[in-house]
This record gives structure tokens, sequence and C-alpha cells, in this order.
């Protein structure tokens, strides 16, 4: 009969619980790409280690805490502070997870060691049953049944179905013991029964039989399956549908197919950004202090404001927090004023780039640009009618106006790196660090060459016909770079967090439709990426190619890229070669096996007709000519065989002519 076993049940939970604190390479992949550590914590042991590592053993490169220069000191000082020491886990989300994980591992561990003592699914054991030695003389045996079948007796254990299950198995194993013909069973099939089929036992605990824990059990029941695991499944479906493609949430897209199109301009996406879904929570001001601070700080930057199109709390405090951020005002804001800013800036990548994903959805080129300028100024701290030059650490609005007047003229920050150190203007009031700051951010800057080619892949000459797939190979160089060196991170001291040197690569028509756009990370010297589109119409045409920073003002590249498509008619006929055409001609695999099936069911149908129409033949009489031909038949045959001729269709169908001819 079937019986709860314990030692089952310990493989069986100890699969589940395997699979929840060690899991495989991919599914920590996928974990992490849909589910993110803000939402939901770290769930398993390689997530909480990875995290522990990064916060007792990382390195500063790890992090991204470097000082390449002193102005980057406070902000690799912040990186550390935040980033490191075990304040860094303070979140409930990770503490909880943590928590979990230990339990979980430590009912592991006891599992672990009960299936080493007492890991055999059950079996049976008529010894281990009525707990003798093995080897136990018959009154030992008879002494132990005797008291065990007391302890164990219906009688005394009413309404308890475990001990009514012992007690049974009680007299099966004293029977194994003292019948002979149920011992030699045992001896020969390990059951007193004879040989058995199959052994089967349930995968329980045998202590959800007693009696005396059938409330507990119903209840832990109740709380599992209808309250924390719908609470769970309801959790994790209401956290994860709220996010679609790079971790933002479909809010967030919503809001910015709402206020992006061709017409949107850089000085308005302060606005669009700060009404991101991510935001809404964290921007709503809670007192009348936070709405008096954040008129004081908008008084300041108001001047640098477009005029704003919500009058919603969240979005006035959000653009006014990145006005504060691109027009260097932070010292005026409150430590938490600070930590909303930082937390705007912490997702700020992110967000504009799903901007940008959407102007390409909408195929506006335009907008696309000034979201990509847009990313620029938010990690360089500048504005729009900034200098460039103010991306060189301790400049000031009065040493770029210093740059800009006189001979040599120094407006833009390429002509400023172009000009040898012991040239460049505006270091008069610099200290020697200070000057060597400026001098080390000139050679970390980028410094590229874009060369672009247009071409059609495997094609005989060099023209464009209508209809080809052309490929424009944009090929970036980073002169700034030695051979085998590679791009470090960016040089933005005042954005709070590390960013690495991307480039935006977008090619459009002159009416301001996007082509293409992708973002290309490669930190390489040398970088090519390629763009496919299909040949237009006959005629020239002459698009427009973007090579932009993610990070940094003033390096923007544009070119023009000139195309000449043909006419496909006067393409010579294409002639098929013959083994070519004798191959389309031939049978594909899926054919064949139609075929083969299609004559099997007509064999089988012409069996069918034969076997009806022997059937009818042997009903009927034969006519004397059809007697005549089957002995003509049989002898023409006969003589067949003895010639060494197989060809029976032959041989019928000149039987059927002498018929015919007499």
């Amino acid at each position: 009969m079937l019986q709860y076993d314990d030692s089952a049940f310990y493989f069986v939970a100890l699969s589940f619980i395997t699979l929840y604190i060690v899991p495989s390479a991919g599914d920590i992949r996928c974990w992490l790409r849909y589910v993110s550590w803000q939402r939901l914590g770290s769930k398993t042991w390689y997530t909480i280690l990875q995290k522990l590592k990064v916060a007792l053993f990382s390195t500063d490169e790890d992090i991204g805490a470097i000082s390449r220069t002193s102005a980057e000191k406070k902000k690799a000082a912040d990186l550390k502070k935040s980033s490191r020491g075990l304040q860094t886990l303070n979140s409930p989300g990770f503490v909880s997870n943590f928590v979990i994980t230990v339990l979980l591992s430590l009912v592991f561990l006891w599992l672990f060691l009960a299936v080493q003592s007492n890991g055999e699914v059950n079996s049976f054991d008529p010894f281990t049953i009525l707990d003798v030695d093995a080897g136990a003389e018959l009154k030992e045996i008879k002494k132990a049944y005797k008291k065990m079948s007391l302890k164990y007796h219906p009688d005394k254990n009413p309404n308890n179905p475990a001990a009514e299950s012992m007690f049974m198995m009680v007299a099966k194993a004293y029977e194994a013991l003292t019948d002979p013909t149920a011992k030699e069973n045992y001896e020969k099939y390990g059951n007193p029964d004879g040989k058995q089929s199959l052994a089967v036992s349930i995968g329980l605990p045998e202590f959800l039989l007693n009696t005396d824990n059938r409330n507990l059990v119903l209840l832990t029941y109740l709380v599992f399956m209808v309250i924390l695991i719908p609470f769970a499944v309801w959790k994790y479906y209401s956290n994860s549908s709220k996010f679609g493609e790079k971790d933002v949430m479909y809010d967030s897209y919503a809001w910015f197919h709402h206020n992006l199109n061709e017409h949107t301009l850089v000085k308005s996406l302060p606005e669009v950004l700060a009404g991101s879904a991510e935001f809404r929570e964290r921007n709503m001001t809670k007192n009348q202090a936070d709405k008096a601070e954040i008129g004081k700080v908008l008084a300041k930057v108001k001047s640098h404001m477009q005029k704003p199109n919500f009058n919603h709390p969240v979005v006035i405090k959000g653009n006014v927090l990145l006005h504060a951020h691109l027009t260097r005002e932070t010292d005026v804001l409150s430590e938490a004023s600070k930590e909303d800013l930082n937390y705007m800036l912490r997702y700020s990548s992110g967000l504009i780039d799903a901007m940008i994903s959407v102007c390409k959805h909408q195929e506006s080129l335009k907008a696309a640009l000034n979201c990509i300028k847009f990313g620029q100024y938010v990690t360089q701290a500048t504005w729009i009618k900034d200098s460039e030059l103010l991306q060189l650490p301790h400049f000031t609005a009065e040493e770029a106006a210093h740059c800009a007047k006189g001979k040599p003229a120094m407006k833009t920050i390429t002509q400023y790196m172009g000009i040898p150190n012991e040239s460049k203007k505006g270091l008069r009031d610099f200290t020697e660090e200070q000057k060597e700051d400026v001098f080390k951010t000139c050679k970390i800057l980028p410094d590229i060459t874009v060369e672009s080619k247009v071409f059609v892949d495997d094609d005989e000459d060099d023209k464009v016909y209508e209809g080809d797939l052309c490929t424009v190979s944009v090929k970036l160089t980073r002169n700034n770079l030695e051979e085998g060196e590679k791009a470090s991170l960016v040089h933005a001291p005042r954005f709070p967090f590390p960013r690495r040197e991307a480039w935006w690569v977008a090619l459009g028509t002159k009416e301001g439709k996007i082509i293409s756009i992708d973002k290309v990370t490669s930190p390489e010297k040398v970088v090519e990426h390629k763009i496919k589109f299909l040949a237009p119409r006959k005629g020239q045409y002459e698009f427009d190619l973007h090579v932009l920073s993610n990070a940094y003002v003033g390096f923007d590249h544009t070119e023009s890229v000139e195309l000449t498509t043909l006419d496909a008619s006067v393409l010579p006929e294409y002639k098929v070669h013959p083994d070519d055409a004798e191959l389309d001609d031939e049978p594909t695999l899926f054919e064949e096996m139609m075929n083969a099936n299609i004559e099997d069911d007509s064999d089988s149908d012409e069996e069918s007709d034969s076997d009806d129409e022997s059937e009818e033949e042997g009903i009927r009489e034969l006519s004397a000519a059809e007697r005549k031909k089957m002995e003509l038949q049989k002898a023409r045959k006969k003589a067949a065989s003895a010639a060494g001729d197989d060809s029976d269709s032959d041989d019928d169908s000149d039987v059927e002519e002498v018929h015919t001819d007499k």
C-alpha cells in the first residue's frame, strides 16, 4: 500500500531548494535581465556573493572610482563611499533575501545530513520495522511484535491513519520473519508477498498523517496556497508588467511618445525627462519646506528654462533639479534634494536611450539628435549657451571667455586641444596641479577620424542598382589612443556615476527621416560599423551621416553620403545554369515524404481492390473463355520461369493478344 516516506521527501525537498539557491548561469542572466535588484533584490548565493564582493573586495577600477585629475577626486571618493562597505547592503530587498537564502541553506544542510544518515528511499525491512537486530531470535521477534502491535493497534489510536498503516506494516514484518513461505519470499524478492512489479511511496513526511498535526498542516497549506503564493505571483507580475525594454517603465515610454516629435527642441527635454514614471513617486513634494526650496532654486535657474508645459509638482521639481545640475547650481540644494537629483542622474542614461528609441520609432532624425545632445549636456553638466571649454577641469565662464578673445581664438574644445600646451590660454591663474589637470584631460578627450564608403556586397561592379542591398561602412578611429589601448571612462567630474565612452551613428535623409541609428559601444581604437538598407529607385540621393558622442560636447561629426542608383532593367538577363535548373526540378525532402505516403496509400488501395476482386471472382463462376485465359497465363508463366524472364506484365499482355486473336 502507498505510504508517506521521509527519505523520499528529503530528496524532493533538496531538489527544490537547490533550484533556488544554486541556479545555473543562464538562469542568472535571464533573472538579472528581467528583474532588477532595485525591484526584487538578489535571490541566490551567486548574486549575494557578487554584491558582497563589490562591497568588500572591489577595486577602484571595478566601481569606476578612478581619479585621473584632481577634479575627479571628490567623485571617486563619493563612489567609494556609496559602492563599498557594509552600508551598501542595507537595502530591504537585499537583507530580506539574504535572510531567506541563509535559512534555506541551513534547511538544505539539515536535509543533506539526514539523507546521509537515512538516505535510502523506503524499502521493506522487517527488522527495522520491529526495531530488532538482524538475525534476532524468534523469541525476541515475538516480543517486539507484541509490543509494537499493542502500541499501534487501531483501537488505541482511533482516527489515526499513520498508526493504522504502521500496525499493518508490523503484522507484515512479523509474518515475513515467522511464516516459512513469507520468509522465503522476503529473502528472495525483498517482500513477503513475493515478487513485486513496482514499489511506490509518497515523497512527503510521515508527520502529515499524525492527527495531532492535522490542524497545523491544514492551516499551513491554506497560508501557502491561498495567501503567500498568490501574493508572490501578484507581486512579481505587478512589478514586471510595468517595465519594458531597457528596464524602462511602460508609462515612461507612453510619456515620451506623447511629448517627443520632430519639433522637439533640446531645451524642452529636461521637462520630458523629469516626467518619467521612474521619478514620480520620488519627486513628489511632501511638505511646504520642499516646495519653498524648489521655489528658491527655480528663481536661480528660471532664465535658463523654457516655459514649462506642465504644472504638476513632480514634473516641476524634476525639471528644476535637472536645470540646477545643467547650470552647475547644485550648491544651493539641500542634501535631500541632492539625493533626489542623483537618483534621477543614475537612471538618466537608460531613459535618454529610451527617448532616442522612441524618436527612431517615429523616424524623427532631428528629435533623436537633440536627445543625444541632451545626454551630452547631462553628462558634462553644461547647457545650450555654455562654452564647450567648460568640460575642462577648473574652467569657468571667465576662462572660457578669455580663450575666445584675441588670436588665436579658441572657441571650441577641438581648437583648444589642437594648441600646444605652452600656448593654451586661460591658465594664468591656475596652479601647476590645475594646469596639469587640463593637459591630462586634453589627452583623455576623444580625437576621432570618421571614414565612410558605400558598396554592395558580392557585386561584379561598383554600380548600385535599384533594389540592391547597400552597405554604408563607417570606420571610426580614435587618434588619441595607442595601438591596443582601449577607451577609458568618460571624464565627467560633475556626473556622479561612471560612464563608458560610446558613439551614436545615425544615417538619415535630407528630409529628416531616420534610415538607421545605433549606439556603438566598442572601446577599441578602430571601430567599424555597417549600416544596411535597400537601394531606392533610380536617381541621385544624398544622405546625412551623423557620428555623435554619448558623453562629450563638441566632438560630433557630420558628413554627406552620396548614392546614385541605376535602373535594374539595364542589367543583363540572368541565365540559370542547367545544373541549377535540374536542382530546382528535384523534389524537396518534404515532397519526397509526402509522395512516399501517397504511394503507400495507393498501394494499400490497390491491394484492397485486388482482394475485393479476388473475393468476387471466387464467388461467381468463371466462363469458359476466362478459364482458357487463366490456363494460357499459367502456361506462359511456366515458360517464362524456365527461360529466366521475370517480366509478368509483358507476359500478360502477350497472353491477352493470343487470346484476342483466337
